[in-house]
């Protein structure tokens, strides 16, 4: 897919990632960028700041409420008459393990998963009757890997990779595309408070524009793995050749970022 021309909906699109992309989209001349999040005035500071090259509108949207989700997307078919590529992005992270309260597993949940859900549910008739449509689904190289310090992240984001790969082959020859988004640390709010970014720091904090970049490279190959970091993928080539070797590793590096997360 080639952006231009095209209309877009991001969420989580008042900072981070989002705004990251939500810039990016709009200078590579897509029709319209639609910016989502819960954060009104950050979204409406994003669109007053890309009208200038794209149609650009703000609406406020809670994404663990499948009615807001469905608003978004009603009010975005009666602006614009079709949506291409829908960016499910919002995402939060919270520290612990089983332990975590129940409450704030719940809340992961809806945000890292259960919004992806709405979002296909909300999108998918209208690009199923087009015979076209891409679903960019951010996730992390957690939901490809783990997460050290964290069992609701690492949880929610497995499962995040799990749907995008169920809507990929079940829609796939019906003319849906669908990426998964999965880097390590980003420059953004969630790793404002790590050293480094943390465990997902390893390989360097990368900044949300250059993120950007390998989107647009990926949708334009139209590849299911959104990769800004590359290693990635020869660490999840490690972990499918020796399952208990990996383990056993992540186990090493846990011990080096113990202080981090034992406290």
């Amino acid at each position: 897919m080639q952006i231009k021309d095209k209309v877009v909906v991001v969420t989580g699109g008042a900072s981070g990632i989002g705004k990251s992309l939500c810039e990016r989209f709009a200078t590579e001349g897509a029709r319209a960028v639609v910016v989502a999040d819960i954060n009104q005035e950050g979204i409406d500071a994003v669109a007053a700041a890309i009208a200038g090259k794209t149609q650009a509108i703000a609406i406020k949207t809670d994404v663990s409420v499948e009615e807001d989700i469905k608003a978004l997307v009603a009010q975005t078919l009666a602006a614009f008459e079709h949506i291409d590529l829908f960016c499910s992005n919002a995402g939060i992270f919270t520290i612990g393990g089983e332990e975590v309260a129940d409450d704030a597993w719940d809340r992961i949940w809806d945000i890292n998963v259960k919004s992806h859900i709405y979002a296909a549910r909300a999108v998918l008739p209208a690009m199923l009757a087009r015979g076209e449509g891409y679903l960019l689904n951010t996730a992390s190289a957690a939901g490809l890997l783990s997460q050290i310090g964290s069992a609701p992240y690492a949880v929610t984001k497995h499962a995040a990779v799990g749907f995008a790969e169920w809507l990929s082959i079940t829609y796939g020859n019906r003319g849906i595309k669908v990426s998964v988004l999965c880097p390590q640390a980003v420059r953004t709010q969630m790793t404002a408070n790590t050293r480094g970014g943390g465990v997902a720091g390893v390989d360097g904090m990368l900044e949300p524009d250059a993120l950007a970049q390998t989107v647009i490279e990926t949708l334009a190959e139209e590849r299911f793995l959104c990769l800004p970091h590359p290693q990635v993928l020869t660490y999840m080539q490690r972990k499918t050749a020796d399952y208990d070797r990996w383990l056993a590793g992540m186990r090493r590096l846990q011990d080096q970022y113990s202080d981090q997360y034992n406290k």
